[in-house]
């Protein structure tokens, strides 16, 4: 039987996602639902994974099969396409698997040719609508699928508006838009070399294979990047009948939601505009009414609506967004999906659901996305600062949260000043598009000129948790000038602005920000969280406000204690150094001694921070030469220090010069040349123990002494061997009986190939996930960065192997060094502290391998509690 591309909307349901896409599922499910959607069918995914596997053709196998369902289509509509009597018009909308906003192209009015659009006006009677119709087909179409730029048109229509003396795009008479008509078609010829197409199905089947197109555009892989979303997906595309908000004042668009996106309040919230279609609303073109209006214009439409909404809740038990259109007083609903929303939201939502009785706890612990918790955990304006700051102006608080940066008036600005200079960055619009996603990713926060609450910049910020204040008419921008003025005053490129997304202020200045604070809501969800999660959640931290801080987010130990940040200490540095140019064993340990003081009391503060739960201490790790001097001052002052000439000790740095410094003299192998460094470290972390233990006889310490960078049985031994000796004459001369446990790191591939044979020694491994990737795949994740944009263009990666998890490869090393570490030492101890334990799907991976607990940095903690619980809720 030859595979089924092509699907009617009430061929389908609710659970056809994979196939039918999250847009075409849902329409298709209300179809079941005898809701009014206007009807139509779904070209699926498996089309879309066609195409690229046909070398980017859409095959005759699958136009016969559209054209099939076009006629299906005729017949249920009474319109025939290409009709000069009673056209079909059609709009084509793609539809992945996942909700992707913004990030697919749109064409709508499809059908409308020079002889169409003639009858088509006679035939409503209304030639305004008629031209309106077309003259946004045309420009939609050249834009989407022959790729002529917008900004184009819209000069054209501006000139229009201009000429015309009049504001509003609905001033301009049927002539005028008839002009427009002319003048596009006109513009597409200069741009692409040929005439507009009139064949409705070239038409079609260009915009098809368009939507195919934009799946693999550049800002559909760079979400996918953002959200985890397999490239392999692909994306379905929605014909559906055409219904007109534009026909006049009793027809309009909208958008609407549910509950409140941004806080979560039960109460319907959404836009709307009369005359008007779709883009026009999420455009910020003009400025739109709210829902609530809509009960004064038109009850029976209103009350309908309301009625839908409420079913559609109920119905997916979650949070919906919806798009409708009002044909001439009748309602049509074009889109349902579990709509996007603020962090705060989301929790509001979830507790609400769980209150309400319509999810259970687990499904509400499901239900949130762990990356948004970091909306949560960050700055907030210091109420005194914020107090004594006067807004230069307000508008729509779209997305909410702090933000204070430098101007910059491009996405691709914000871009290179975040990666290239470092800068927290402003984004300042007229209005955003799809094209800006990878700029407002890096930016604090975004300001734009045009824009309701459910805009582009909005709907888009809301779903990153950055911070967003749109639709400021107030502002006159210069984009060519990169300036800005609201206020009075005139702002540049690289000044300083803030923006409250709670309240829509802006303000001319910076602002001083103070750390988030979590309750309520928040501290409900991560008990519902903990209750179900098997995988425990540490810290990596090395400094006691670091601990202190990742002990109010929930971490239950440290899982990476790095002890070489501890002597990067203005204050510490010249005793690092005195002990690596020393020339015996006796100015090493001279110079150790003054370390060990310093070590023992850094201990002490991070087991007193953690209040007894476990600590992992990794010994040093990284090459000697990253702590000796390069400033010519330094060295001087070093060598008189050391008793040295200087041109004698700049041979002693110059001999620490490494080719290859990453897989050098570092980490274990130190301590095998120089042993006194392992016994001052251990006398540290023992002696510290022991006093923090007789502080506190309530609690269980355990030291956790990692050997990092372990690649051979016969290097753990021997160093092993150091710390147990130095270890066990501490604890024998003192009056604590403490227990102590030596394990490794796992970040070399030979270590993993040899897990069983290094777990005879090793009572714990922690996957140092960082250096394993930087091994296994062979590159720097220092300089990676210069080139796996490339490999993301390529389609040879989708994501970071440093920022998520590579489960294929390098997952393969881990799951291999989990089952042979066990082989041998059944109670063996797992974790992993490289920065994946914050990464929600790599947090899944090490559920399932069965680790005993993940680390990472202290504002990643709430997000890794989360995802361990969703990870052992999936996998029950």
């Amino acid at each position: 039987m030859a595979k089924k591309f092509v699907y009617l909307f009430k061929e389908g349901n609710g659970s056809m996602g994979e196939l039918l896409g999250g847009k075409g599922a849902n329409l298709a499910e209300m179809t079941n639902l005898g809701m009014p959607v206007p009807r139509g069918f779904t070209v699926t995914t498996e089309a879309c994974t066609q195409y690229y596997e046909d070398g980017e053709v859409i095959n005759d196998e699958i136009k016969a099969e559209i054209m099939t369902y076009i006629a299906e289509l005729e017949a249920q509509t009474g319109k025939k396409f290409g009709d000069n009597e009673n056209p079909l018009l059609v709009s084509v909308r793609s539809g992945a698997r996942a909700s992707m906003p913004g990030m697919m192209d749109t064409i709508l009015n499809l059908g409308l040719n020079d002889t169409v659009v003639e009858s088509f006006a006679k035939k409503t009677g209304n030639p305004r609508f008629a031209y309106d119709s077309y003259r946004r087909f045309i420009q939609m179409y050249s834009d989407v699928v022959m790729e002529v730029g917008k900004a184009y048109f819209e000069k054209l229509i501006d000139e229009m508006k201009e000429a015309k003396g009049v504001k509003l795009d609905t001033e301009l008479t049927a002539e005028d838009l008839k002009t427009l008509a002319e003048q596009f078609k006109a513009e597409y010829k200069a741009k692409v070399g040929a005439d507009f197409p009139s064949d409705p199905v070239d038409q079609l089947m260009g915009a098809v294979k368009a939507v195919f197109r934009s799946w693999n555009n550049p800002r559909a892989i760079y979400y996918r990047r953002m959200n985890d979303i397999p490239g392999s997906w692909g994306t379905a595309v929605n014909v559906q009948e055409m219904v007109f908000g534009n026909m006049g004042e009793t027809s309009g668009t909208g958008v609407a939601f549910s509950r409140n996106p941004s806080t979560g309040e039960k109460k319907l919230y959404g836009e709307y505009l009369m005359n008007a279609q779709g883009e026009d609303v999420v455009a910020g073109v003009r400025t739109p009414l709210t829902i609530d209006q809509l009960k004064e214009q038109n009850p029976a439409v209103y009350e309908q609506f309301v009625n839908i909404v409420e079913t559609l809740e109920k119905h997916y038990r979650d949070m919906q967004d919806m798009e409708f259109t009002i044909e001439e007083g009748k309602l049509f609903m074009l889109q349902t999906r579990n709509g996007k929303r603020t962090a705060a939201a989301a929790l509001q939502i979830a507790c609400d659901l769980v209150d309400e009785g319509m999810i259970t706890e687990e499904e509400a612990v499901c239900m949130i996305d762990p990356k948004q918790l970091d909306a949560l955990l960050h700055p907030q304006f210091d109420a005194k600062a914020l107090k004594a700051a006067k807004p230069i102006g307000s508008a729509l608080p779209a997305s909410p949260g702090a933000a204070c940066g430098q101007v910059v008036f491009t996405a691709e600005d914000a871009t290179e000043w975040a990666t290239k200079k470092g800068a927290k960055v402003i984004l300042v619009r007229l209005e955003t598009s799809p094209e800006d996603i990878e700029g407002m990713h890096y930016s604090q926060g975004i300001l734009t000129v045009r824009g309701g609450m459910t805009s582009h910049a909005a709907v888009v910020a809301r779903g990153m948790g950055t911070c967003c204040v749109s639709g400021c008419g107030e502002i006159v921008i210069d984009e060519e000038a990169k300036t800005f003025t609201l206020g009075g005053k005139v702002f540049k490129e690289g000044d300083f602005i803030s923006l409250d997304g709670s309240t829509g202020n802006i303000y001319g200045e910076a602002i001083e920000t103070v750390e988030a604070s979590i309750s309520g809501n928040f501290d409900r969800l991560m008990q519902w969280a903990d209750k179900y999660r098997v995988l425990k959640v540490r810290t990596n931290a090395d400094t006691p406000r670091d601990a202190a801080q990742a002990r109010k987010f929930g971490a239950e130990g440290i899982g990476l204690v790095r002890t070489e940040h501890m002597f990067f200490d203005p204050e510490r540095i010249p005793a690092i150094r005195e002990m690596i140019v020393s020339k015996t064993a006796e100015q090493r340990k001279a110079a150790l001694a003054k370390l060990l003081v310093m070590q023992r009391e850094d201990f002490e503060a991070l087991y007193e921070a953690m209040e007894g739960y476990d600590i992992t201490i990794r010994y040093l790790d990284p090459p000697l030469h990253e702590f000796v001097p390069t400033d010519a001052e330094d060295i001087a002052a070093l060598a008189k220090e050391m008793k040295m000439e200087v041109a004698e000790l700049e041979a002693v740095i110059a001999g620490l010069h490494e080719v290859n410094p990453m897989m050098g003299h570092r980490g274990c192998r130190l301590a095998v040349t120089y042993p006194e460094i392992a016994e001052m470290q251990t006398t540290a972390v023992i002696e510290a123990a022991i006093n923090v233990q007789r502080r506190h006889p309530e609690w269980k310490v355990v030291p956790e002494i990692m050997i990092p960078l372990i690649g051979d049985l016969k290097e753990l031994q021997f160093v092993k061997k150091i710390v147990t000796d130095t270890a066990d004459a501490i604890i024998a001369n003192s009056d604590v009986a403490l227990k102590y446990m030596v394990g490794t790191m796992i970040e070399i591939p030979r270590a993993a190939l040899l897990a069983d044979e290094i777990a005879k020694e090793a009572e714990f491994f922690s996957f140092g996930t960082n250096d394993l990737t930087q091994m296994g795949f062979g590159f720097s994740r220092d300089d990676a960065g210069k080139f796996l944009d490339s490999y993301y263009a390529n389609k040879i990666y989708e994501s970071d192997p440093f920022a998520k998890l590579d489960q294929e490869g390098i997952g393969k090393l881990v799951e291999m060094g989990v089952v042979l570490g066990q082989k041998t030492r059944p109670d063996i101890k797992l974790g992993i502290c490289g920065e994946h334990g914050g990464d929600p799907s790599s947090v899944e991976f090490c559920h399932k391998v069965g680790l005993t607990y993940v680390s990472c940095s202290p504002f990643r903690v709430p997000i890794a509690r989360l995802a361990a619980a969703q990870a052992a809720i999936k996998n029950k």
